[in-house]
């Protein structure tokens, strides 16, 4: 990584040089959370993207936020943290098989960077075992968008979701089975030098509610086949890699980083979104804006300063 790089990627850091970033790039996710109270409108997702932009960035090294709609949310008062801003398009077309991924049509890296991004998101999703052929048309799609931030000397933060071809319901105790497998190896093919990945955004190698202690019902992994998973995956990558909160409880996320600490996984920190921010949302329907900044200002701000006190504890300072 240049100089340059490197100094982008020191501005998504907090003073322990650990990623302790809040994600509301979500689109198509957040229609759906919205939609539950009342017919999402553009001016509701913008509304609400800049609120927590607002109220939120200040306690956080660094904020993920998408060009549709989250432009606005970077135009307010300068922020103290750095900026990522997302360059794909959400979801994925699921008419054809590989759920493919594709970049949002008038966007660049350079784009990007020009609109104030201090580094370059990408969602995969990615499943170890689909066929080659369908495989090897996203290891060349990643390549390009490498190729692009080196061109434009920004880092590329590539975010990893598994999933399973055949279908099988990545919540279900089927897919918990296989997890591990899926997210381990994914990391250490998109840890190869020729995608030119910064920093990896990847889900926890278990599903914790299967885990032995906090499941409540089925127990899939004991404590100690957990925990072996966790240092599974802190060997399958060189790069520095950082947790998706992936929509879980705030509660259980931190649970999480600390079960991941104890089983001595080396991760850098977190990009977290909904664990954070998504019990706002009704608030914000169905009480308006100064509801929302209230609840922002009380819990949501709860919610950060939780889970800093625990990446104190839990992260891995990234050394560059």
């Amino acid at each position: 990584m240049n100089e340059a790089k490197q100094e982008r990627l020191k501005k998504t850091f907090n003073a322990q040089n650990v990623i302790a970033a809040l994600a509301i790039d979500q689109r198509g996710a957040m229609k759906k959370m919205i939609n539950k109270y009342k017919k999402a409108a553009s001016e509701d997702i913008i509304e609400f993207k800049k609120l927590v932009a607002k109220e939120l960035t200040p306690y956080t090294s660094s904020i993920l936020l998408d060009p549709e709609y989250g432009l606005p949310a970077t135009k307010q008062n300068d922020p103290a943290s750095g900026l990522l801003l997302a360059y794909e398009k959400t979801g994925y077309d699921a008419t054809v098989p590989g759920r493919l991924p594709d970049l949002i049509n008038e966007w660049s890296v350079r784009r990007l960077k020009e609109a104030g991004a201090d580094a370059c998101k990408f969602l995969l999703y990615y499943d170890i075992d689909e066929d080659k052929e369908i495989n090897d048309q996203k290891h060349a799609f990643v390549e390009r968008i490498g190729s692009e931030c080196i061109a434009e000397e920004i880092p590329f933060f590539l975010e990893l979701v598994s999933y399973d071809a055949s279908g099988i319901d990545a919540k279900s105790e089927e897919y918990a089975k296989i997890k591990p497998h899926k997210v381990n190896e994914m990391m250490k093919e998109f840890s190869k030098e020729k995608y030119h990945v910064d920093v990896l955004k990847v889900e926890v190698p278990v599903n914790m509610a299967f885990v032995e202690g906090y499941s409540e019902d089925t127990v899939v992994y004991t404590k100690k086949e957990a925990a072996s998973y966790f240092d599974e995956q802190s060997t399958s990558t060189n790069l520095p890699f950082i947790f998706l909160s992936a929509g879980v409880s705030a509660t259980l996320f931190r649970d999480t980083l600390r079960f991941a600490k104890e089983a001595g996984s080396t991760f850098n920190g977190v990009l977290c979104g909904r664990a954070t921010w998504a019990d706002g949302i009704p608030v914000f329907i169905q009480e308006g804006k100064d509801a929302a900044i209230e609840w922002l200002h009380t819990q949501g701000k709860k919610n950060i300063d939780e889970l800093n006190e625990v990446l104190e504890e839990t992260a891995t300072p990234i050394q560059l």
